[in-house]
C-alpha cells in the first residue's frame, strides 16, 4: 500500500511541476504579447567584445544608474527591487527621480550585478554585422507586475534589428 501512496506521490509533484512551469511560460508569453513597449539604453562597450559567436553581452545604462543610487544595506541583503522609470513620447525608459513612479521595473541585485532580466542576446550565426548598430534593447513591461520581458534590439532610431 505504501508503494502505491509514494508513485501518487511522485505524480503529483511532477504534474505540479509542470503546472508551475506551464504558468510561467504563459505568463511571460503574455507580457510579450500585451506588455507596454519600451526601450533601455544600451550602455556603450568595446564592440571587439561585443560579439562572441552567435552571442551578444548586453549591459544596460538603467543597471549602471542603478547600481549608482543602490544603498549598502541593499547590497548586503540582495533581492528583488522596483526602478521607477520615467518614460519619454518614443518610450525610452530612464530612471525616474520620483521615487513611487509609475511604471517601475522589477530587477534583482545578484551579489553585485544588477539583473534586468537578460545580460546576454542571441541571434543567428553569421548576423552580427545587423546587430552592431544596437542601442537599445527593446522590452515588453508588465506595468502591474513590474516584470520585463526583452523582445529585439534597437538601433538609435528605435529600428527593431
Amino acid at each position: 500500500m505504501k508503494l502505491v501512496w509514494m508513485r501518487a506521490a511522485i505524480v503529483a509533484a511532477g504534474l505540479l511541476v509542470l503546472g508551475q512551469v506551464h504558468y510561467l511560460i504563459a505568463h511571460k508569453e503574455g507580457i510579450r504579447a500585451h506588455g507596454q513597449l519600451i526601450f533601455l539604453g544600451l550602455a556603450p562597450v568595446d564592440p571587439r567584445s561585443l560579439m562572441q559567436g552567435d552571442y551578444m553581452t548586453l549591459n544596460f545604462e538603467l543597471a549602471r544608474k542603478l547600481s549608482a543610487v543602490l544603498t549598502d544595506t541593499q547590497r548586503q541583503r540582495g533581492g528583488t527591487f522596483r526602478a521607477p522609470l520615467q518614460i519619454d513620447q518614443r518610450g525610452i525608459a530612464v530612471l525616474s527621480n520620483v521615487a513611487n513612479a509609475k511604471p517601475a521595473l522589477r530587477y534583482k541585485l545578484r551579489g553585485e550585478q544588477i539583473w534586468l532580466g537578460t545580460n546576454g542576446y542571441f541571434f543567428e550565426e553569421g548576423s552580427a554585422k545587423k546587430y552592431e548598430a544596437a542601442r537599445f534593447g527593446a522590452f515588453r513591461l508588465d506595468p502591474d507586475s513590474g516584470e520585463a520581458v526583452m523582445v529585439a534590439l534597437a538601433d538609435e532610431n528605435l529600428n527593431l534589428l
